[in-house]
C-alpha cells in the first residue's frame, strides 16, 4: 500500500487539443454549401412569391374593411357598391394581368371562373352587376344570405385565384 500523497504533490491534468470547428475534409465543406445554396434559393423564392402576393394581401385587408362597413347601415350600400370594384382591381393588379378592364357579364364571369380552382356562382357576375347598378332599395333589400354568400365567394377568389407567370 502506498502512503497517502501530499496535495502539494498533485499535478494538473493536461486539457485536451482544441477541435476546430471547420470541416476536416472538403466533402462536408461541399456538403455545407450544397445546404447553404439550397437554403438560400428557397428562401429567395418564398420572399419573391410573398412580394408577388402584395396585391392579394391588400385586397384581403379592403375586403375585411367592407365586411366591417356592412354592419353599419349607413355605411352598407356603400361597401356594397365597392365590392365589385374590388375585385376588378385585384384583376387588375395580377402580375402580367390579362386586359380585363373591358370585361362585363359573361366574359367577366369566364374569366372569374378560369382564375379560380374552385366553382364558382353561375350566376356570380350578374350579381357583382346588380351590386355596382341596382337602386339603393334594392341593395338595401338583399337578404343577409345572400350578402354573405357573396363575400364569401369573394374571399375565396381573392385568396386562392390563379395568377399565371
Amino acid at each position: 500500500m502506498t502512503p497517502p500523497a501530499n496535495i502539494s504533490q498533485l499535478q494538473d491534468l493536461p486539457l485536451p487539443a482544441a477541435v476546430s470547428y471547420l470541416p476536416q475534409t472538403w466533402g462536408w465543406l461541399a456538403l455545407l454549401l450544397l445546404l447553404l445554396a439550397v437554403g438560400l434559393y428557397y428562401a429567395g423564392r418564398a420572399l419573391y412569391r410573398w412580394r408577388r402576393n402584395r396585391y392579394r394581401r391588400a385586397a384581403l385587408a379592403e375586403l375585411s374593411r367592407l365586411e366591417l362597413a356592412l354592419t353599419t347601415p349607413a355605411q352598407s350600400v356603400t361597401a356594397l357598391r365597392q365590392l365589385p370594384e374590388l375585385l376588378k382591381r385585384t384583376a387588375l393588379s395580377m402580375p402580367k394581368p390579362p386586359d380585363v378592364a373591358s370585361f362585363s357579364g359573361q366574359a367577366w364571369q369566364q374569366f372569374l371562373q378560369a382564375s379560380s380552382p374552385t366553382r364558382l356562382p353561375d350566376d356570380f357576375a350578374r350579381q357583382l352587376a346588380l351590386l355596382a347598378y341596382a337602386p339603393e332599395e334594392q341593395l338595401q333589400n338583399l337578404p343577409p344570405t345572400q350578402l354573405t354568400q357573396l363575400l364569401n365567394v369573394s374571399r375565396l377568389w381573392l385568396e386562392q385565384h390563379h395568377v399565371a407567370v
